[in-house]
């Protein structure tokens, strides 16, 4: 299944006008912008391997929309949950360059494989839509009327990304449809027999992934926050980033981080 940008765009539309229908019923709404620098997890570099957690790097941008229960009628028996969470949905684009990492990519290193990861290199292209609910242990109305202000918050969600990979090499040919020119352990088994024939997939494709972050606001005046966000979030699609090869080491999905700042406005 693949989501076109326009039919991201479509479904996104339908989000943000259903939470402008909730505010017709007294929910306030929050509309804010979200960017900064994102690590990419994969099967780009070492696993566990310092270089490859943090130079496999990009950014990210995006919009979101949090609604506010306070002051709804019908949750009124709810106190605690309308003075401790805001519903947050998000639109959202990231990207990243990839390289290999680590001790079998290391330019000290001999040898043809070792080339092999050295000219390899991608990127990813990721386009994010979901929900999230997050969670304030301090009373959201307290820190509404306390300017100057931080309250931490931690967040759970769902995501669809629509994502578009792309994968290069400088070796041999410099085709990326030819196996030859990648690592060989990847495809082929030491006697020489065929292992793998699809380890790279530099197809667009759509997965859904769980989205968990910890953060802070800051009051900044009764009517904006500055949001500091550290998400991970974790793929169900280990082809993200356009390889999947089928070695031991590679045993997770991908997944990334971002750390992101956020300028928050309300509107009642």
């Amino acid at each position: 299944m693949t989501l076109s940008l326009k039919q991201l765009s479509i479904v996104s539309v339908f989000i943000m006008g259903i939470s402008s229908g909730f505010a017709q019923n007294r929910f306030s709404n929050e509309f804010g912008i979200i960017v900064g620098p994102v690590a990419f997890q994969s099967d780009f570099g070492e696993r566990r391997d310092f270089q490859s957690s943090t130079g496999n790097t990009g950014f990210g941008i995006g919009i979101v929309h949090f609604m506010n229960f306070e002051d709804v009628p019908g949750f009124k028996p709810f106190k605690y949950f309308n003075d401790h969470f805001k519903l947050r949905s998000e639109l959202s684009y990231n990207t990243a360059k990839l390289k290999h990492f680590g001790k079998w990519a290391d330019p000290a290193r001999p040898g043809v494989n070792a080339d092999k990861l050295r000219a390899h290199t991608g990127e990813t292209e990721n386009f994010d839509i979901g929900v999230q609910l997050d969670y304030f242990p301090f009373s959201l109305r307290e820190f509404s009327y306390a300017t100057n202000s931080f309250t931490p918050f931690v967040s759970f969600g769902v995501h669809f990304t629509a994502y578009n990979p792309k994968v290069y090499t400088t070796y041999g040919d410099k085709n990326p449809r030819n196996l030859d020119n990648f690592y060989g352990p990847w495809y082929r088994y030491s006697d020489g027999t065929i292992r793998d024939t699809e380890f790279v997939n530099a197809q667009k494709g759509t997965t859904f992934s769980l989205v968990g972050s910890i953060g802070t606001r800051y009051k900044v005046s009764y009517y904006s926050d500055l949001m500091l966000d550290l998400r991970w979030q974790q793929y169900f699609s280990d082809e993200v980033d356009g390889l999947n090869h089928k070695l031991s080491s590679n045993k997770s999905n991908d997944y990334m981080l971002w750390l992101n700042i956020g300028y928050i406005h309300y509107f009642d």
